[in-house]
């Protein structure tokens, strides 16, 4: 095994090469594509969509994306600060030094892993501020101020420490404590804690970032309540999120499991679409449950998350998977937390290489979605509902195809919305 460390780096700098290289061209690729066709609206949507607002769009994709290159380059350059430039290492030596060791063994590990998030949250702060108060802005998107976002921040930071500081050490406890199994019983303990956390959200969590309020339109409310009636949906409540304070950007969406299941629309959505369209907005999240889509999504998370633990427990007693990243474990044990950030910071790295068959099953999803909805309030109200989001968020009409099929959990707006309409209604629907 003394060879392997050698090989693993070697295999971990190919995988982090080629996928700099192969997102820095995908990205390229997407915003020469917008650029070319920014001047002109696509002929499927001319008479409905301004070409203003098409530029406005194409702009908006172009500086994202050319942030996002920026951001891409300096997550590489901090993977690599943390593994090979020995990052990681230095830290872990560091809280090891330390006097911590008196208060158990779990609690330098607890330390480490709050470190490395706190060190981590740091380093993301100005990209995530750029992003709010200089691309958002610019574009008109952003609603928040400074003093909210850092409420927010707080909160957060509050939340992540009183839920997932306990839910660390209790992975911890079973690396060290269950056998060699333990990642058996860690992911069973991880599966429950999702299950509590899609239980508990909606009433819990959600409410400490935002005000939800019951629906008061009572025509919309007696539309929305036929139409999931019609599709034999039952929801615990109807709600509105008061999404406007922090974005104009618009959605609506279920939340909760089982009984706990609620309705939220944003403020902004009710503010941009006709009740038609909402009912078809609405109809076309039904079509997820009707489909099963989030028990199979479920699903998914349930076998992809046991692969993903059996392979950390087979991970974490081999030393070459420490060394090979620029960490030298510890001799006499104590490597759980180290091994964890360590997979942690190397799966999404080998997991790019798949997440196109991931947003392939997105999009088939989402024409399921919409197929059901178009079955249950029409083509028409749904094609507008979508044109108006479209418009409203700035979403391109004219991605680069491989970068869609790369990258888009939901189908192009040229795909989605042709597949509502037959071919001899096309042009009429356009016309519109």
């Amino acid at each position: 095994m003394t060879n392997a460390s050698p090989v693993f780096t070697l295999v971990f700098a190919v995988a982090l090469m080629v996928g700099l290289i192969t997102r820095f061209y995908l990205a390229s690729r997407q915003v020469r594509h917008v650029m070319r066709h920014r001047d002109q609206v696509p002929s499927a949507f001319t008479g409905t969509i301004a070409l203003a607002s098409h530029q406005k769009a194409a702009n908006y994709t172009v500086t994202k994306a050319r942030f996002g290159m920026l951001e891409i380059a300096f997550g590489s350059a901090v993977l690599l600060g943390w593994t090979l430039m020995g990052g990681l290492d230095a830290l872990n030596r560091l809280i090891g030094t330390s006097a911590l060791d008196s208060y158990g063994p779990l609690v330098p590990q607890i330390v480490l892993i709050a470190a490395f998030s706190l060190i981590g949250g740091l380093l993301d702060l100005p990209w995530t501020l750029y992003s709010t108060f200089r691309i958002e802005e610019r574009f008109g998107f952003n609603q928040t101020s400074l003093k909210l976002w850092v409420t927010d921040l707080l909160k957060s930071a509050a939340l992540g420490a009183v839920i997932g500081l306990p839910l660390v050490a209790l992975m911890l406890w079973l690396m060290a404590s269950t056998g060699r199994f333990w990642w058996l019983w860690a992911w069973g303990a991880w599966m429950t804690f999702n299950l509590l956390a899609l239980t508990l959200y909606p009433t819990l969590i959600a409410p400490l970032f935002n005000q939800f309020k019951p629906l008061d339109d009572e025509a919309l409310k007696a539309r929305v309540t036929a139409l999931m009636q019609r599709c034999g949906f039952a929801a615990k409540g109807l709600f509105v999120m008061d999404g406007s304070r922090r974005s104009a950007h618009a959605n609506a969406y279920f939340t909760g499991f089982g009984a706990a299941k609620r309705v939220v629309f944003y403020d902004t959505l009710l503010k941009q679409l006709n009740p038609a369209e909402v009912d078809a907005v609405l109809a076309h999240e039904l079509g997820h449950y009707k489909h099963k889509h989030i028990i199979k999504s479920m699903l998914s998370l349930f076998g992809l998350s046991l692969v993903g633990f059996a392979l950390l427990g087979w991970l974490a007693s081999q030393s070459w998977f420490y060394t090979g990243l620029g960490v030298t474990p510890n001799v006499n044990g104590g490597n759980e937390a180290v091994a964890l950030l360590l997979f942690l910071l190397v799966v999404p790295l080998f997991s790019f290489f798949v997440s196109p068959v991931m947003a392939r099953f997105s999009r088939k999803h989402e024409f399921e979605a919409d197929a059901y909805a178009v079955s249950q309030t029409g083509a028409h109200d749904l094609q507008s509902a979508l044109l108006k989001l479209y418009q409203d968020n700035a979403s391109t009409l004219t991605p680069d195809p491989l970068f869609a099929k790369f990258y888009y959990s939901h189908p192009p707006a040229s795909e989605r919305l042709g597949r509502m309409t037959p071919p001899s209604m096309s042009a009429s629907a356009s016309a519109r």
